[in-house]
């Protein structure tokens, strides 16, 4: 499919991205990014091939997508710089909010790189403990939409792979093993490098399992507010004084004396408060406890918050101890967002089912559904739902909710195809070009 059928934002945006690759590969990667943007059916890359007319010169794609892993670290500045700051700057608000976490890709046979056994964080129906594949620490951007709620936009992912299978691809690469926490801190070091966004501030939220002294400590040294989940077992001590006694020396502690159980302080019935919040599009109103307490995992002083639910209790934290309840609890429900996107990344764009071995190229296909991904959103971002989404063939469909990104994908699609049919239709009348046209569309639909 020719480029100028696409519309003029997403022209830009992806041709901007594929200079990331020299000349003679970026038109090569175009074509791998309206090919996954038009595949159908189990998404493998041939599947691209197929849809973006890739037929004879199919080796030479292969080796654009294994650059494009080698350079995806720049093809996500692109992304940042020409598809998501314009985005940043029209957001009202004092901060952006980011999201970490990470997600496993279930790939199959014994000779793809990088892929090991990995635990399951959806087990299913068959109760699968662990999961066998490739592992990506991901950064997404966490908004509200003023129409359609809370979304998460990915920014760049990370492969993790095990220190235990690191040798066999030292064989074939130079690789060296880094835990998931260090991949965080290092995509925390290249947002806060690029993201050149003056006057607002930088907030992450992220699982417990990163709420970790190797993440925490260098996060808040490069300025950023962490929120994160806290383990009922913590352990916290008491707010140092602030004060010097008569005659005392030397720097103020850090950490107070006293030690703080979480669990007695839940169990407490005294201090509990009544607090309004927005959670997942609604308001509502949370029974929470809260109190300031030092922690060596995060260097100092936080804020913890504890939240009666209707089952037992979670415990809450954020690294500026200034910080709102409100915001803390609306902060974390927001985290979410990467949950649904990781889930969209699946089963909308196929993520992990590319069917190649080489470690680059399973990067280059994870970095091309991510910009595909961030651009079908930014996309849609100020368009009508009406335009999205089209229910007039589905009478019975009458329940109000928000277009769905598998919805904005399809609209995408949709307008590209309809200026393909405009080009054809509006100009001279040419057999060949009906014959072409009505041969791709039979090829989508079938």
């Amino acid at each position: 499919m020719s480029l100028s059928y696409l519309p003029a934002p997403v022209s830009a945006w992806l041709s901007q991205i594929s200079v990331v690759l020299d000349r003679r590969s970026a038109p090569r990667l175009l074509a791998l990014l309206v090919g996954a943007l038009f595949a159908r059916g189990r998404r493998t890359v041939t599947s691209w091939f197929r849809a973006a007319g890739i037929t004879a010169d199919f080796r030479p794609a292969y080796n654009a997508l294994w650059a494009v892993g080698r350079r995806a670290q720049a093809a996500a500045y692109q992304l940042l710089a020409w598809a998501v700051r314009p985005l940043w700057r029209a957001t009202p608000g004092d901060h952006l909010l980011f999201a970490l976490d990470d997600t496993p890709t279930a790939r199959y046979g014994p000779k793809v790189q990088g892929a090991g056994v990995h635990r399951n964080p959806t087990p299913g129906p068959a109760g699968e403990k662990f999961v066998y594949g490739h592992l990506w620490v991901t950064l997404a951007w966490v908004v509200r939409h003023p129409c359609w709620g809370t979304l998460a936009l990915p920014l760049r992912a990370l492969l993790y792979i095990r220190k235990k299978d690191v040798p066999k691809l030292v064989q074939e690469y130079p690789w060296k093993f880094r835990t998931k926490l260090e991949l965080a801190v290092e995509l925390v070091r290249w947002l806060v490098h690029w993201v050149g966004v003056p006057g607002k501030a930088l907030w992450v939220v992220v699982d417990g399992a990163f709420a970790k002294r190797p993440f925490l400590q260098p996060v808040r040294a490069l300025g950023l507010v962490v929120f994160s989940r806290l383990r009922k077992d913590a352990a916290l001590r008491t707010v140092p004084p602030t004060t010097r006694r008569p005659g005392q020396r030397g720097p103020l502690p850090t950490y107070g004396r006293g030690k703080i159980s979480l669990a007695k302080r839940a169990g407490q019935k005294r201090g509990w408060q009544r607090v309004a919040c927005v959670q997942y599009g609604k308001a509502v109103t949370k029974t929470i406890k809260t109190f300031l307490a030092t922690w060596q995992p995060a260097g100092g002083l936080i804020r913890v918050v504890l939240v009666r639910e209707a089952v037992g209790w979670l415990a809450y934290f954020c690294t500026d101890p200034a910080m709102p309840v409100a915001t803390i609890l609306e902060a974390m429900a927001d985290r979410g967002a990467i949950e649904q996107m990781f889930r969209d990344l699946k089963e909308v764009w196929g993520v992990g089912q590319q069917q190649v071995r080489n470690v680059y190229a399973c990067i280059g296909a994870f970095t091309v559904n991510l910009v595909l991904y961030t651009v079908v959103e930014a996309w849609a971002w100020a368009r009508a739902e009406a335009e999205l989404v089209d229910r007039s063939r589905s009478p019975w469909d009458a329940e109000p909710r928000r277009p769905s990104h598998a919805d904005k994908r399809k609209a995408l699609q949709g307008e590209i195809l309809r200026e393909e049919i405009r080009a054809v239709i509006g100009g001279r009348a040419n057999q060949a070009e009906f014959h072409d046209l009505a041969t791709r569309l039979f090829n989508l639909a079938a």
